[in-house]
C-alpha cells in the first residue's frame, strides 16, 4: 500500500471473493490492493472511513437513451450522467437512437462524442446502430470503437431508425459475425404486433393486449435461428416475457452465443398495479403480470438472464399523455435503478452481491470492460458506490436529476441510499453535491 494516495475503509466491501471488511488502496485512479480492514495507512494517503456503509463497485448500465444531440430536451449527457452518478452508476453505454443523428455512421459517432465530451459526469461509451441500409458502415463503426450494434425487429418509434426484416437482419448479422462483433436486439415480431388488438385509450389492460408475449417469443426464436446458423454473438434486450426463457436456456445448451438482459421495471412493477391513464408506466415490451415477474427473478437467480439494465428512455412530459396508444413508450429510471432492484431483491432473499453481479460485473463483461470495470479488485478502475442498504427514502420526482421529472416510481418507498459515488478515485457526488464533469469517453478495446 506504500504508493496509495487514497484508502477507502469499510466493514462491508463487496469483492469478487465475497463481502468482507477491507481497506481498498487507490493510486492514479486505479485500485492497487484490497487489504485487511486494519491494514496500516501510509502517511501520504488520505483515509476515507465509510463505517458500516457498503462499498460496492460502480454500476455499469449498458442500456441508456441519452437522446443527445437532437432531442436534448428529452434528456442530454449533462443530466443523464448526473442522474446516473446520483444512483451509483459510474459507466453507461448510450443507445444509438432517439438522438439526431443516430449513431449509424462513424461521422455520426464523432458528433455524439463531441457533444458528450465536456458534459459527462461518468464514463460513457456508445453502441452503433444496424439499419437496413448501413451494412457498409458496421465494420468502420466497430473499428471506431462502438461496443456493438443495436437493431430493432419491429418499428422503433422514430422514423430515422427503421427496423430489420428477416433478410436485412441476416445480412447485418453476417457482417457483424465476420468481425466477431455483438448484435443487441429489440425482439418483438412486427406481424404479431400488427395483428394484436389495438384499442386506444387510457386502459393499461388494452395496451398490454397490444404487445403480447408471443411477439417477443417469436422474434427471439428467429434471432436464435439466425445466430445459430451464423455462430454470431447476440444479446436480447429488455426481456419481459418469461415464456421465452426455456428456448433461451435450450439455445445456450446447444452452444448458441446468446445473452439476455431485463430491466428494473419488469422486476419491480406489475401490470396489476398500473393505474389507467398512467403512461409513465408505458414501455415496449410492456410491464407484465406478477406471475411473469416471479419467473424473471427465477431466471436471474439461475443465470438464464445475465444482467439488469435500466433501458432509461425518457421524453418530455407532454409526450406522456393518458392515452397508452399514443403516449411515448419509455421508463425513466436511471437514478433509481439500484435502490429499486435492491428493494425487491432483498424482499426475495437475494443479497447485494447478487445485485452487483447483475448490474456491474455481468454488464461489464457484456461490453468487454471487465478488465477495468465491474469489480473491486487490484487493477480495476477505482469506481465505487457507497450505499446505506438499510436506509429508505420516498421517491420525489422533483428531486431527481433527470431533465424531465417523470417516473413510474413516484411515491414509492425504496431501500438503499447512495451516499457517494467515486470515479477513478475521485468523489464525484456526495449528499447531492456534484463535482464538475470528470467522465471519460470509452471505446471498445478488444
Amino acid at each position: 500500500m506504500s504508493d496509495a494516495e487514497l484508502v477507502l475503509r469499510s466493514t462491508r466491501v463487496i469483492t469478487p471473493e465475497g463481502t468482507r471488511a477491507a481497506s481498498v488502496a487507490v493510486a492514479a485512479g486505479t485500485i492497487t490492493a484490497v487489504l485487511p480492514y486494519d491494514a496500516p495507512v501510509p502517511e501520504t494517503a488520505r483515509l476515507e472511513d465509510l463505517g458500516d456503509h457498503v462499498l460496492l463497485p460502480g454500476l455499469v448500465d449498458t442500456h441508456v437513451h441519452v437522446n443527445d444531440p437532437g432531442r436534448t430536451e428529452w434528456e442530454g449527457f449533462w443530466t443523464a450522467t448526473r442522474a446516473a452518478a446520483a444512483g451509483g452508476i459510474t459507466t453507461l453505454v448510450d443507445m444509438p437512437l432517439n438522438s439526431l443523428p443516430p449513431t449509424t455512421t462513424v461521422a455520426h459517432l464523432r458528433t455524439k462524442q463531441q457533444v458528450a465530451a465536456d458534459k459527462a459526469h461518468i464514463d460513457v461509451g456508445f453502441w452503433g446502430g444496424a439499419l437496413p441500409d448501413n451494412v457498409k458502415d458496421l465494420r468502420p463503426l466497430h473499428e471506431a470503437g462502438v461496443f456493438g450494434f443495436k437493431a430493432f425487429l419491429s418499428p422503433s418509434g422514430v422514423d430515422e431508425f427503421p427496423h430489420l426484416e428477416r433478410d436485412p437482419l441476416a445480412r447485418a448479422m453476417a457482417e457483424i459475425a465476420a468481425f466477431d462483433g455483438l448484435l443487441i436486439v429489440h425482439a418483438e415480431d412486427p406481424r404479431l404486433l400488427a395483428s394484436a388488438p389495438q384499442q386506444p385509450g387510457p386502459r393499461y389492460a388494452d395496451f398490454l393486449a397490444s404487445r403480447p408475449r408471443d411477439a417477443e417469443d417469436t422474434a427471439i426464436a428467429q434471432l436464435i435461428r439466425e445466430a445459430k446458423a451464423l455462430h454470431a454473438r447476440v444479446h436480447v434486450l429488455h426481456l419481459s416475457s418469461s415464456d421465452a426463457l426455456p428456448m433461451i436456456a435450450e439455445a445456450r445448451a446447444e452452444g448458441v452465443r446468446i445473452t439476455v438482459e431485463t430491466c428494473p421495471h419488469y422486476l419491480t412493477l406489475t401490470a396489476e398495479e398500473v393505474p389507467d391513464g398512467a403512461s409513465e408506466f408505458k414501455c415496449c415490451p410492456p410491464i407484465r403480470e406478477a406471475a411473469n415477474q416471479d419467473l424473471l427473478w427465477q431466471a436471474l437467480a439461475d443465470g438464464t438472464i445475465d444482467c439488469v439494465v435500466t433501458d432509461h428512455s425518457p421524453s418530455t412530459a407532454d409526450l406522456k399523455t393518458d392515452d397508452f396508444a399514443t403516449a411515448w413508450g419509455g421508463i425513466s429510471g436511471l437514478q433509481l435503478s439500484l435502490p429499486a432492484v435492491w428493494t425487491e431483491a432483498r424482499r426475495r432473499g437475494h443479497g447485494l452481491e447478487d445485485v452487483v453481479r447483475w448490474m456491474s460485473t455481468r454488464t461489464s463483461e457484456l461490453v468487454g470492460l471487465d478488465d477495468r470495470k465491474g469489480a473491486i479488485a487490484a487493477g480495476r478502475d477505482a469506481d465505487f458506490a457507497v450505499l446505506a442498504p438499510d436506509e429508505t427514502f420516498t421517491v420525489d420526482p422533483a428531486a431527481l436529476q433527470h431533465r424531465n421529472h417523470v417516473t413510474a416510481y413516484a411515491g414509492r418507498t425504496l431501500y438503499g441510499v447512495v451516499k457517494s459515488t467515486w470515479l477513478r478515485g475521485q468523489r464525484i457526488v456526495a449528499d447531492g453535491e456534484f463535482t464538475e464533469p470528470k467522465g471519460q469517453l470509452l471505446t471498445r478495446t478488444n
